[in-house]
């Protein structure tokens, strides 16, 4: 028995691996057709020959350490900046898939009771368990939606339109299931549940349909030019700058050269996450004579920044994205609420603290959550926008972004170099595509290390500064779509289709009982 099972958690784990080549930047979706196939046959034959239930959980598992193994190992990456962490390097390795991977094994145990002798009833529940266990992934201890299979599509704009209307986990939950539909033409053993496998093959034409209508649409929108600039900084300044007495002033001088700025335009310049690596946003000011020099009245700067306070007598951290004009005196800041764990904030602070280790990004203590994301109003004689912010890792939640949805584009700024040359600054550029058709916004993204870019409300990038290179580009030019369904009502819509498959399972199954 002991050899049987380790041959299977071998064979689970080389189809989750190869599976994790269908995400960004590889996006071979048509590898999931087979994996998640061979998948569901494994564990429906296994359940249909009387496989005790306890065995279920290691399969899941399984499967998801080596599809979390291969997509996420360049998380130890941002290990290797600080001779303190680099001890960890393999634990993260292996640690982090295994941990993510619980949520797999969880997936098989329930589906080996609640399983199915006919094969569409328990594709159904197969389904429901996937998209709703990903779901509770992505909220559960602050959440890690990363690496949702539903990703396999981020290249294909026309097909991903339908997020606008039903979101990313909803859009999951249908993915799976089309996936893992072939597997019924093999299992099957009625004409009826040949009829599932084709209805999910008709769903994806209708989402086909649906997206190039709605691409095409977009081409009879008449386009917005703007009286103003928004300049997107994309440098490329070495995360040594966290670590070393590396100049400040050089950093900032080299971010100004990038900006070029013009004086009688006015222009609304957009720097990264924590590109200021020394100061905090209340010692700002002792740069004034350098950007009131080079920046005029008809300039904003936007930056990431850290920010200090106190409270009760205490010192508290925030990662922070400042507003500033041309004589550094602050316009609008909002301080980061979904914060990284172990990179921003330390679970368990002081017993790590007691064995020295702290955050990877902040050396003093954890940073502090900021209490609420709304749009920043910035109203001149100049301008007159509302921005909402998003900073780094926030980008890759999906749900309603703020209480309010009165807002002109969605700015983020992120630091991507904690991640080298590896896969995980294209990962975590694929999630702004999923957010820009969900919300039906323009997104203006700056990275430092990472891809800078114009997203459209379709998902379509119209500007970009390429991974790996330096410069800047310009939003000019907009247009106008209406709010998406999925921006008024968020996940909502993921309780509805879940009862929808609910529906379909007393359907078939009365189906086969007549």
């Amino acid at each position: 028995m002991f050899k049987n099972n380790f041959l299977n958690s071998i064979y689970l784990i080389f189809i989750g691996v190869i599976s994790a080549f269908s995400l960004p930047p590889y996006n071979y979706f048509i590898i999931n057709f087979i994996t998640f196939t061979l998948f569901f046959i494994f564990i429906f034959n296994k359940k249909k020959n009387f496989l005790k239930n306890k065995h279920f959980f290691l399969y899941g598992w399984s499967f998801g350490f080596g599809y979390f193994l291969s997509g996420l190992y360049w998380i130890s990456i941002s290990l290797t900046f600080d001779q303190t962490f680099r001890f960890l390097i393999p634990f993260a390795i292996v640690l982090i898939p295994a941990f993510l991977a619980l949520f797999y094994g969880i997936i098989t145990y329930l589906f080996s009771i609640l399983y199915s002798k006919k094969v569409v009833v328990s594709f159904l529940i197969f389904s429901i368990l996937f998209g709703t266990i990903e779901l509770v992934r992505g909220f559960i201890f602050t959440g890690f939606p990363w690496n949702l299979i539903a990703f396999s599509f981020s290249e294909n704009t026309n097909f991903i339109q339908i997020l606008s209307i039903i979101g990313t986990y909803s859009f999951n939950l249908i993915c799976i299931s089309l996936f893992t539909s072939p597997a019924i033409l093999i299992l099957r053993k009625s004409k009826s549940e040949i009829f599932a496998c084709f209805l999910f093959t008709f769903i994806a034409v209708i989402f086909l349909i649906f997206g190039t209508v709605r691409n095409n649409q977009i081409d009879l929108v008449k386009k917005n030019n703007h009286d103003y600039i928004i300049r997107v900084i994309s440098p490329n300044i070495s995360l040594d700058s966290f670590y070393s007495a590396e100049n400040e002033l050089k950093i900032i001088n080299e971010l100004i050269s990038l900006s070029n700025p013009k004086d009688n335009q006015p222009t609304i310049f957009l720097w990264p996450e924590g590109i200021i690596p020394d100061s905090y946003l209340g010692d700002m000011k002792i740069y004034e004579d350098l950007f009131s020099k080079n920046f005029s009245k008809n300039h904003i700067i936007i930056m990431g920044i850290k920010d200090l306070d106190s409270k009760n007598n205490k010192n508290l951290y925030f990662n922070s994205l400042a507003v500033f004009d041309n004589e550094l005196n602050l316009i609008k800041s909002y301080n980061k609420i979904n914060l990284v764990p172990f990179g921003e904030f330390m679970p368990f602070e002081n017993f790590f603290k007691f064995i020295g280790i702290g955050t990877i990004t902040n050396n003093q203590q954890s940073f502090s959550r900021g209490l609420d994301r709304k749009p920043l109003n910035i109203n001149n004689n100049k301008f007159n926008l509302s921005l909402l912010p998003l900073i780094c890792y926030e980008i890759i939640y999906s749900g309603r972004l703020s209480k309010n949805s009165n807002f002109d584009y969605i700015i983020n700024i992120s630091e991507d170099g904690w991640f080298g040359k590896s896969i995980g600054p294209k990962q975590h550029f694929a999630h702004s595509i999923f957010r820009s058709i969900e919300s039906g916004k323009y997104i203006i993204r700056s990275a430092n290390n990472g891809i800078s870019a114009i997203i459209n409300p379709l998902g379509t990038v119209e500007k970009q500064v390429k991974f790996g290179n330096t410069g800047h580009i310009d939003f000019t030019e907009s247009k106008d779509l209406k709010t998406t369904l999925f921006a008024r009502y968020g996940n909502i819509i993921f309780i509805i289709l879940i009862l929808l498959y609910i529906f379909l399972i007393f359907s078939f199954n009365r189906i086969e009982n007549e």
